[in-house]
């Protein structure tokens, strides 16, 4: 088995360990749980950040509980736009909350057409809200470990249309994903947690299902940018998602 087919294999096999404490209501009837939850209010992105750090102040939190969060809060620019750090030449990543050390709570800000890579979540789970504008998420089946030095073409399991304030979900059993921004005339922005946090993650070549393991970083944090930059000196063999 050769460097890639093992990554994704170990990839795999540890989706079946994940701690499902810290991101579900473990042996419980999560649907039963969310009736008896009433959703608070949710009028301003303060009041989310508070939520969630009270959702996730447990080992008993589930993915139906922060949906519905997210939900509840509609978009309101002059909250998010001291977060919204836009770079022409790619999509930005810009922390809001880091949830403490249990998820991080991100703003992304896509420019007219930019979009992801084919990536993993590192076996985190992924909830995402629209802030503004659109955006198409299509989804992957995983390569065939089978195919080992094979290159074969990714196959597409899915696509979504996201308009402000819709939300979604996503985690490495239901696939790999790519995120882009449609339109060639409007920005977008989107407001991502992940649980628990991570810093790389595999993205995927579409016409080979080939891999490269990708540092993750922020462009700003609370608002600031952050030191990382085009003058910073890259490690040979190293990939960067984004900055």
């Amino acid at each position: 088995m050769n460097h890639r087919s093992l990554e994704v294999s170990l990839i795999r096999s540890s989706m079946a360990e994940l701690d499902y404490r810290s991101c579900f209501g473990a042996g419980r009837d999560v649907e039963i749980e969310k009736r008896m939850l009433a959703v608070p209010k949710v009028d301003t992105l303060e009041d989310l950040v508070r939520e969630l750090r009270s959702a996730f102040d447990t080992d008993r939190v589930n993915v139906e509980r922060v949906q519905d969060l997210m939900r509840a809060y509609k978009s309101n620019p002059r909250e998010w736009i001291k977060y919204a750090k836009f770079d022409r030449h790619r999509y930005t990543r810009n922390l809001v909350d880091e949830g403490n050390g249990k998820y991080n709570l991100m703003l992304l800000a896509w420019a007219e057409g930019q979009g992801s890579s084919i990536h993993d979540h590192a076996n985190s789970h992924c909830f995402m809200k629209v802030l503004d504008g659109t955006l198409h998420e299509v989804r992957f089946a995983w390569p065939n470990e089978s195919e080992e030095d094979q290159e074969q073409e990714m196959e597409n399991i899915g696509y979504t249309h996201l308009k402000t304030d819709d939300v979604t979900y996503m985690n490495d059993t239901l696939g790999l994903h790519r995120m882009e921004n449609p339109s060639h005339t409007q920005t977008a922005v989107s407001l991502h947690l992940y649980c628990p946090p991570f810093d790389s993650v595999l993205l995927f070549d579409q016409r080979t299902g080939h891999t490269t393991r990708s540092k993750v970083t922020f462009w700003s944090k609370y608002g600031e940018r952050t030191p990382f930059g085009v003058s910073s000196v890259k490690p040979d063999n190293e990939e960067f998602e984004n900055n």
